[in-house]
């Protein structure tokens, strides 16, 4: 992992996997959604709206991945110090908090006529906003700590510590539907096994992955941009100096 650690050697490699992911994750996704909203018939119950749970499900998954790998890289900050983790952090909290935004919105649109409410707060919806409350959280910390150069390394670590505290709430939505009475519907894929049937798991697992590619591709874009800020303010400092 260290190997990375190098900026220009990190920039080498974005060079070419940034574009890649982003092509496999649009071909894939964009595929699977035309065949989720064209081909695949209507719900047994849910009826059409059941079409919405391609963009719905993946949004959701890597709304909780995105903190998943924020917290990862605050660790990684903490402990081993690694120079990018707090980059790759920080750039992947935008996309999350988004993809997090979406997968709320899209609920919503389907709560309505399957609920027949836009809200509800049960455990799984409302754990999942505290997650987008938790990413604002995040992106202020991250702004604030790079703004203050008084507090260098010390800022740093409080938004690592940050992102290693939210961690926890990641477990909480997973399980929420078991702890707590929901109108949301329990986990429909477990390991090993799967409630939903072919037609609907394979363009969705498809979606899923789509997603996660272009998730993967957007964070290593914004690794460069904030990369690419950080070198042209110590040349500005160097000048300064001079």
């Amino acid at each position: 992992m260290h190997g990375f650690a190098n900026p220009a050697r990190f920039l080498r490699l974005a060079r070419w996997l940034m574009p890649a992911l982003l092509g496999l994750g649009l071909l894939s996704s964009i595929g699977a959604l035309l065949f989720g909203l064209i081909v695949v018939p209507p719900d047994r119950l849910m009826g059409e709206t059941v079409r919405i749970l391609f963009i719905h499900v993946p949004c959701v998954w890597i709304g909780m991945a995105g903190w998943t790998t924020l917290a990862i890289c605050s660790l990684m900050e903490l402990v081993w110090r690694h120079p990018l983790a707090a980059i790759a952090g920080r750039a992947a909290a935008v996309p999350g908090a988004a993809f997090t935004a979406m997968g709320l919105a899209t609920g919503s649109i389907w709560g309505r006529p399957t609920w027949g409410t836009w809200w509800v707060w049960d455990g799984r919806l409302t754990s999942f906003l505290i997650l987008l409350f938790l990413y604002f959280g995040y992106i202020a910390l991250a702004h604030a700590a790079q703004r203050d150069a008084a507090a260098g390394e010390g800022g740093n670590r409080i938004v690592a510590i940050f992102g290693l505290v939210g961690a926890i709430n990641i477990p909480i939505i997973n399980r929420s539907v078991v702890w707590w009475n929901s109108l949301h519907q329990p986990a429909s894929i477990t390991m090993g096994k799967s409630a939903i049937d072919g037609t609907f798991l394979w363009p969705l697992l498809i979606a899923a992955i789509g997603f996660s590619l272009i998730y993967g591709a957007l964070v290593m874009a914004r690794m460069r941009t904030l990369l690419a800020q950080i070198q042209t303010e110590a040349r500005l400092r160097r000048k300064a100096m001079a």
